[in-house]
């Protein structure tokens, strides 16, 4: 038994249409990428991913954990896609590359210029074949300035953005956030740009560069605490994130598990101390904003710590929430998987793949009123080379046979 066969089975609303008949060509790999253009598979575009014949994405062979021999990484971020393989670095896989380009209204890249250079991938080269192309470029970098050629992943983005200096308690080193978010934060801004893109072309009929760089994606998500200091040169530092603007707003222990709550407004301030029987305090002239509290923080959090460790955490967010008192648990990974009301909105579920279940988490983007269901799982290496090169290169059956004989297919 597995924690994904807990999981509901996939919505059975019917797939996004809201992009159908918007071609992208896949040319990427690893997360960022992949995960832009499976946001888009999920809201209706006929995506297609143009692996390495014979390996195919590097996504595929990071693990463990593999689940039938599988990548689990992979399955995360390539559902909803057709799978062809193509070695287009040579004269007949670039011929064949140049007709599927010509065919479609987006194409997607993460490789750093000079190797799109190298590979005829680039947007001058590929914008002569169709100049109405959206070409999304997401590299470490972007494609312009001193550092465009340098490799990264998401790690290096993360310490180049400054998140990683102030994530962490303040005695313990630099810290990379849980999950890979400058991969997921890129890949986001590139569906961002694509559909502003696709929005201006179908005004105008103009192909746009769309340049999409880590750094910058992961930067931007710093904004507030930049802007901070830009403009009071107080320089963040790690604190466990104890050092909200909000003066009220971390984790606390309680009786038995550790609880979040934000008293965000003043508002909340008195419907907190009415909760907790002491109005007397939260009513003092030296409480009376944000500010005041701000100064008075290390008094005030000592004495709601002491007050909390008097409930379980299941207790005080029943408190909480009828009272209208924002807080919340701090989940794990198995707890968060496990949420009922997560599965409910079709959020969390497990699709059929190649014979067995395979866990998936959803769009997370409901249009009227409903979660829409997948399109199909992620696809096995190679899998629709034919009937891709078929309907969008025109290719037929006997050159299909040849390039598969010459290994560029």
């Amino acid at each position: 038994m597995l924690p994904l066969d807990q999981l509901p089975p996939a919505p059975t609303n019917p797939p996004l249409a809201l992009l159908k008949g918007v071609r992208v060509l896949d040319l990427t790999t690893s997360i960022a990428a992949p995960y832009a253009t499976m946001l888009m598979a999920d809201m209706g575009a006929d995506v297609v991913k143009l692996e390495r014949p014979g390996t195919g994405d590097d996504a595929r062979a990071w693990g463990p954990p593999f689940l039938e021999g599988e990548s689990l990484w992979f399955l995360s971020v390539n559902r909803g896609k057709s799978s062809i393989t193509l070695d287009y670095a040579s004269p007949e896989g670039w011929e064949v590359l140049s007709k599927l380009v010509a065919a479609a209204d987006v194409v997607v890249v993460n490789l750093v210029p000079r190797v799109q250079k190298k590979l005829r991938v680039d947007y001058e080269t590929l914008k002569a074949i169709k100049p109405s192309l959206i070409f999304v470029s997401l590299t470490g970098f972007g494609i312009s300035g001193a550092r465009a050629d340098l490799p990264a992943y998401d790690l290096i983005a993360e310490g180049y953005s400054g998140v990683m200096d102030i994530t962490g308690e303040a005695d313990s080193p630099p810290q990379k956030i849980g999950t890979p978010a400058a991969d997921l934060l890129a890949g986001t801004d590139a569906v961002i740009g694509t559909l502003a893109a696709l929005y201006d072309r179908s005004r105008t009929g103009q192909g746009h560069l769309v340049d999409i760089s880590m750094i910058e994606s992961m930067t931007r998500f710093l904004s507030p605490r930049i802007v901070t200091y830009l403009g009071s040169g107080e320089v963040p530092q790690r604190t466990g994130a104890r050092d909200s603007v909000i003066a009220v707003y971390q984790s606390f222990n309680t009786a038995d598990k550790p609880i979040n709550v934000g008293l965000g407004n003043d508002g909340i301030w008195k419907k907190f101390w009415k909760l907790l029987g002491d109005t007397a305090f939260g009513d003092q002239p030296r409480f009376a904003s944000n500010a005041q509290r701000h100064s008075e923080r290390a008094e005030i959090v000592g004495i709601i710590q002491k007050r909390l460790l008097e409930h379980t955490r299941d207790e005080w967010l029943e408190k909480f929430a009828q009272a209208k008192i924002p807080a919340g648990p701090i989940n794990r990974v198995d707890e968060v998987s496990a949420d009922a009301e997560l599965m409910k909105r079709g959020f969390l579920y497990r699709m059929q793949h190649q014979g067995h279940d395979i866990p998936q988490v959803g769009l997370g983007i409901q249009f009227d009123g409903a979660a829409a269901g997948p399109s199909s799982s992620p696809p096995a290496l190679g899998a629709d080379t034919r009937d891709v090169l078929r309907g969008w290169a025109g290719i037929e059956d006997a050159q299909l046979e040849e390039l598969k004989r010459k290994g560029v297919i």
